[in-house]
């Protein structure tokens, strides 16, 4: 029975220990890329998990629209305008990504991990198992 007690407390610690937030730009309608310190905002945790960002192109010059949005909704607009980023007027152009602040300027691309280093990197829900096999073996 105390092994079920700990082992339930620890999966309860554990999971709401994954409940991610991350932190986008928001802001409406701007006229220059708002991706500055005030335009950052926290999402709602497991809910909205990815950022949008909607460059609009207008008679009087770019437009951004940056916001929190969930995976599905964002996927689905950003789909769904696709025929629609030209880059020339009128054109609208919806990205989605899931990182903190990827909804802001672009960055610089950073040389891709190789295999081994990928391969090598314990997987988080497999070092919490591993963490309950060794509690409950010394519990037991």
């Amino acid at each position: 029975m105390r092994l079920f007690t700990v082992s339930t407390l620890l999966l309860f610690f554990c999971s709401s220990a994954l409940a991610l937030q991350i932190q986008c730009y928001q802001c409406e309608e701007m006229t220059h890329d708002c991706s500055t310190p005030e335009f950052i905002v926290n999402c709602t945790v497991n809910v909205q998990d990815m950022c949008q960002k909607e460059v609009l192109v207008k008679d009087d010059g770019i437009h951004y629209r940056k916001s929190c949005a969930s995976s599905g909704a964002c996927l689905i607009a950003s789909s769904g305008y696709q025929q629609f980023c030209t880059g020339k007027l009128n054109s609208v152009c919806i990205t989605c990504c899931n990182t903190p602040l990827c909804n802001g300027p672009r960055q610089k691309k950073r040389p891709q991990p190789s295999a081994a280093v990928a391969l090598n990197t314990p997987q988080l829900p497999v070092f919490f198992l591993h963490i309950v096999l060794l509690l409950s073996s010394t519990l037991c």
